[in-house]
C-alpha cells in the first residue's frame, strides 16, 4: 500500500513538473511573432515562370568565378540558411564566394507536366547563361545539393564547356543501393499510380510521410522531448525554423516525378550511361572538369554507397570524394558543417579559380 502511495505521489510530481514546464513553453511560444528563415540578404536577378535566381549580397568576394547552387525540388533551400548561427551559406559568403542560387518556387497543377528536361535544359540553363552573360564568363561553379546534385551532374555532362568545377553535396548517382531504405521502397513504389491518383502533382505531405517513416522513432522521441526544448528560446527557436522547414514542402511536378523515380531509382540509368534527356544520351565521361563529391558518412536518405560511385564514372582527372561525419541534415547546420565544410568547399574552389 505504502508503495502504491509513493507511485501516485511521484506520478502526480512528474505531473505537475511537466504541467508548469508546457505553460513556460506557451508563454515562450506565445511570444513568437514569426519565425524567420532564409534571411541572409539576397535580391532576385532572374525569373521565369514559378523559378527565380537569387544573388547574394556580399562585400567579402575574393572568388573570381561565381558560385550557382542547385537545391532538390523536394523541401526548400531555406536548410542552407536556417539561421545566422548555423547558415552554411553565410559561412561561404564570408569565405568570399559570390553566390547565386535558384528557388524552385511552388508548382502547381498547372506545372504538372514539367519534366526533368523542363528542369535542367530550361531553367537550369537559363541561370547558368544569365551568369555567365552578367560576369562576361564562358563557365561558371556548380554546386547541386541532393536531388539538385543529380540534376547539376546531368546538366554538367551536357554542357561541359558551361562549368568550371562541379561540386556535389549529398547527392545520389547509383540508385541500386541496397543500404537505404527509400531506395528499396522506390523500386516498388506504383508512380503511375501516385501522379495519376493526384492530378499529376505529387503533395509534398505525401513525401513528408514517406520520409518520417524511414526513421519513425526519431520522430516520437523528437515530441517526446518537446517540453523540455520549449523551457530555453533558443532551443525552441531552433525546433520551429526546423519544423517549419520540414513543414514548407513543395509540391512535386507530376511528369519530373515520374521520370525521375522510373529512370533513376528503378531502373538506374545515370550510372548505367542509358538515360537521355530530350533524347541525349547523359555521358558521365563528359564530365571533364573538376569535381568535388562530398557524402555524409550516416545519411540516411542518400548512403555513401549512392553518392561515391559517381567518381569512378566521371570523366575528370581532378575529382576529389569527400567525406563528413555526420547525417544528410548535418551538412548543412552542424557546427562542424560551419567550421570544416564550408572553409573546405572555399579553398577547392578558390585553388581552382584560374
Amino acid at each position: 500500500m505504502v508503495q502504491d502511495t509513493q507511485v501516485f505521489v511521484n506520478l502526480a510530481k512528474e505531473f505537475v513538473e511537466q504541467s508548469e514546464k508546457l505553460m513556460k513553453g506557451y508563454q515562450l511560444l506565445s511570444e513568437v511573432e514569426e519565425i524567420d528563415v532564409a534571411t541572409a540578404n539576397k535580391v532576385c536577378v532572374w525569373q521565369e515562370d514559378k523559378v527565380r535566381l537569387f544573388h547574394y549580397e556580399s562585400d567579402k568576394v575574393k572568388h573570381k568565378t561565381p558560385l550557382l547552387i542547385s537545391y532538390a525540388l523536394v523541401n526548400r533551400f531555406d536548410m542552407m540558411d536556417l539561421q545566422p548561427d548555423r547558415s552554411f551559406i553565410r559561412k561561404l559568403l564570408n569565405e568570399g564566394l559570390d553566390i547565386y542560387l535558384i528557388d524552385w518556387g511552388y508548382p502547381t497543377r498547372a506545372d504538372r507536366y514539367l519534366t526533368m528536361d523542363d528542369y535542367i535544359n530550361g531553367y537550369l540553363n537559363s541561370c547558368v547563361d544569365y551568369i555567365r552573360k552578367s560576369h562576361k564568363l564562358q563557365k561558371v561553379n556548380l554546386l547541386g545539393v541532393c536531388q539538385g546534385g543529380t540534376f547539376s551532374t546531368i546538366y554538367s555532362a551536357l554542357n561541359p564547356d558551361k562549368i568550371k568545377n562541379l561540386i556535389t553535396l549529398v547527392a545520389p548517382f547509383d540508385f541500386s543501393t541496397e543500404d537505404g531504405l527509400l531506395f528499396k521502397w522506390s523500386r516498388d513504389l506504383d508512380v503511375d499510380k501516385v501522379v495519376d491518383a493526384n492530378d499529376g502533382l505529387v503533395p509534398g505531405e505525401f513525401l513528408n510521410m514517406g520520409f518520417d517513416m524511414l526513421k519513425p522513432i526519431s520522430k516520437v522521441r523528437k515530441y517526446v522531448t518537446i517540453a523540455d526544448m520549449l523551457q530555453d528560446k533558443d532551443k525552441m527557436m531552433n525546433f520551429l525554423r526546423m519544423e517549419h522547414w520540414v513543414g514548407d514542402s513543395p509540391s512535386q511536378a507530376g511528369e519530373c516525378y515520374r521520370q525521375f523515380i522510373k529512370d533513376l531509382y528503378q531502373q538506374n540509368k545515370l550510372i548505367k550511361g542509358e538515360f537521355e534527356l530530350a533524347g541525349e544520351r547523359v555521358e558521365l565521361k563528359n564530365i571533364t572538369m573538376p569535381v568535388l563529391t562530398i557524402y555524409a558518412s550516416e545519411d540516411h536518405l542518400v548512403p555513401p554507397s549512392a553518392t561515391k560511385p559517381l567518381n569512378d564514372h566521371v570523366g575528370s582527372k581532378d575529382k576529389t570524394l569527400y567525406e563528413f561525419p555526420g547525417g544528410h541534415i548535418g551538412v548543412f547546420v552542424g557546427s562542424r558543417s560551419q567550421k570544416e565544410l564550408a572553409p573546405r568547399v572555399s579553398t577547392w574552389l578558390l585553388e581552382r579559380d584560374n
